[in-house]
């Protein structure tokens, strides 16, 4: 079997597996003006990337909602993530309209260096999210920041994971890089963190993190296709490092905000060569782990 070349295939492809469907940790569903901001933004990519980068999937939510789930996607993420103080609160109040709303959404939460940070995320845990979205680079601040400590460790004993894009791609910030996130867990050991795009462009010093504290994961995020080879391609080796980390590698697309298919993701997954059962433990144990899903049955 190959990896789907074509969104149509994805359904046979992981049914192929023997999977029930796709864990997907890294999908975006974002308040209408913020996903306009967004996709203003990647519509001026070549300023800021010096490629172009075409978001495929511009559709209306219910449309977009229609394509994630068609294509096997069983929980659906928001994963919104502030750029500036007084953000968060509002972001976490969306996300909970969107979780009610939603019968397969994930009820995500987000959070921002601020005075009372400690007290909307406790707000949030209590009305039920179980995912938490953090950007070091839009929100040009450092994870060890002591103001988020009081966050920190309500999510680490919540055990609520969170999703971390701290890696200098695709474009380095002041904050990124694995340095600050070390901080972090030195601090809370047993936070769950998952590192989006599997960190890159630091993919072996994430990768390192990964292998020297249990619940730091590594989303797919991206990673391997295309458009990322091009730019940030994964080091010499890096595949035998994912195939010794299985059981923390989660799937992850950023769907809708991608240029091309997203069973091209799915694609470039498979020709790493991993075999079967690792595709089996990245597209759905360990993101189902994470999300509260079922496991596989037998």
């Amino acid at each position: 079997m190959t990896g789907p070349r074509t969104d149509a295939e994805v359904p046979s492809y992981w049914q192929g597996l023997g999977l029930p469907g796709l864990a997907d940790v890294h999908v975006h569903f974002l308040p209408e003006p913020v996903l306009a901001k967004v996709w203003a933004y990647f519509d001026h990519a070549e300023e800021h990337y010096g490629r172009a980068w075409p978001v495929h999937y511009r559709l209306p939510e219910e449309e977009r909602l229609a394509t994630i789930r068609a294509l096997g996607v069983r929980a659906v993420t928001s994963l919104c993530y502030p750029h500036k103080p007084g953000m968060a609160s509002w972001l976490n109040d969306w996300c909970t309209d969107f979780a009610a709303r939603v019968p397969d959404a994930v009820h995500s939460m987000t959070l921002y260096p601020e005075d009372g940070v400690g007290t909307y995320v406790a707000a949030a845990l209590a009305a039920g999210a179980r995912l938490a979205k953090v950007h070091v680079q839009v929100g040009v601040f450092a994870p060890d920041d002591p103001r988020l400590d009081p966050a920190w460790g309500l999510l680490q004993d919540a055990q609520v994971p969170v999703v971390l894009h701290a890696g200098s791609a695709p474009l380095p910030g002041p904050f990124t890089g694995p340095g600050p996130v070390e901080a972090v867990l030195r601090r809370f050991p047993r936070l769950v963190l998952v590192i989006a795009h599997l960190g890159m462009s630091e993919y072996d010093a994430f990768a390192t993190l990964a292998e020297r504290y249990p619940t730091v994961h590594l989303d797919t995020t991206m990673a391997g296709t295309d458009f990322t080879e091009a730019t940030t391609p994964m080091p010499p080796g890096h595949a035998s490092r994912l195939a010794d980390l299985r059981d923390q590698v989660v799937l992850g697309s950023d769907f809708p905000n991608i240029p091309y298919p997203y069973a091209h993701q799915l694609e470039a997954l498979d020709r790493l060569g991993l075999g079967d059962d690792w595709l089996r433990a990245v597209l759905w144990d360990n993101g189902a782990r994470l999300l509260g899903l079922p496991g596989r049955a037998g």
